[in-house]
């Protein structure tokens, strides 16, 4: 089998494990569900069990193994510090350190959109980039950025919360963060749901939207793609703010490439081509046509960016 390596994936419900090797290519992967006791430290417990059992299971030594890559939804500085997992239940503690002592193994470990943005730049979306500016549009808006293949963490290994970018003044309603006017508000799945509602109550038009009990970001999707005049002015409006968020992280990192994820980017160019467009109308000339880019490694993002951790 030659030299290996693992990536782990820590989330709020479950945890994935990728088996790769030195070219990135996955020979295995498996995932078991987010156990929170022991104050959260029995996640990290689960993890490295998970990884000696694999090891047995598969004839690896420890000299077969090149390391660990873990990626957690939090802020990770550089020497590996964790100062809070709020979603997980864990407080401050060193996560390379505590799991190089369960498993033997180097560990090396990240914020989890960042090291998602790793994965898509390695193997996905913004394969044959350097320099990338991800941006997941799901229940929320995650990001993450690297610059000359290196994740761009900050000094608190909190850079790329691209989802709080003030993209609006006159927005009276609360974003999670405590905010007001967040980009969150409106390219997130829930923002563009919102955004709908609000078009479907101002105005009296007849919408196919309007047939949906339970509106989703993908209804709203397929209704525009099919020519719904105010779903149209939702994609139109949601897109508009993401243009203008992403150039604002143009003119402070210029990307060679964005890449759109999570599961509002499953409704294809029609978010890639609008975003563009208004991106173009707030990015100054030098940083025009920017190649916009759908992901493509979906959930896995996260365990080839932790495996690349390792591999960098």
């Amino acid at each position: 089998m030659g030299q290996v390596c693992f990536g782990i994936d820590i989330g709020g419900t479950e945890v994935k494990v990728g088996l790769f090797d030195t070219e990135g290519k996955l020979l295995n992967n498996w995932n078991f569900t987010t156990i929170r006791t022991g104050n959260g430290k029995d996640i990290l417990k689960d993890a490295a069990n998970f990884i000696l059992d694999k090891m047995k299971e598969t004839n690896l030594s420890k000299e077969d193994v090149l390391g660990v890559g873990v990626g957690i939804p939090g802020p990770v500085k550089d020497n590996g510090e964790v100062l809070e997992l709020v979603n997980l239940g864990i407080g401050h503690f060193n996560i390379e350190e505590e799991m190089e002592e369960m498993t033997g193994l180097k560990v090396k470990a990240g914020n989890d959109a960042n090291v998602a943005a790793l994965g898509e730049m390695w193997m996905g979306g913004g394969k044959g980039y350097r320099s990338v500016a991800l941006a997941t549009l799901g229940t929320g808006v995650g990001g993450g950025i690297i610059l000359n293949g290196t994740v761009l963490a900050g000094s608190n290994g909190a850079a790329g919360e691209i989802g709080h970018i003030f993209v609006n003044d006159k927005e009276t309603s609360t974003c999670g963060c405590g905010k007001c006017g967040c980009l969150e508000q409106y390219a997130s799945a829930t923002g563009i749901v919102r955004l709908a509602k609000h078009i479907l109550e101002e105005k009296e038009e007849p919408s196919s939207m309007r047939d949906y009990e339970n509106l989703s970001a993908k209804d709203v999707f397929d209704c525009a793609k099919e020519g719904d005049k105010l779903a149209l002015e939702v994609v139109e409006k949601a897109c508009y703010y993401l243009g203008v968020a992403m150039a604002h992280i143009a003119q402070v990192i210029d990307p060679e490439v964005f890449v759109i994820g999570g599961g509002v980017s499953k409704a294809g160019e029609i978010i890639t081509e609008t975003t563009k467009k208004y991106y173009n109308n707030y990015v100054m000339d030098a940083l025009k046509n920017k190649e916009f880019k759908l992901a493509t490694l979906g959930n896995d993002a996260g365990i080839y960016g932790a495996a690349k951790l390792i591999l960098a």
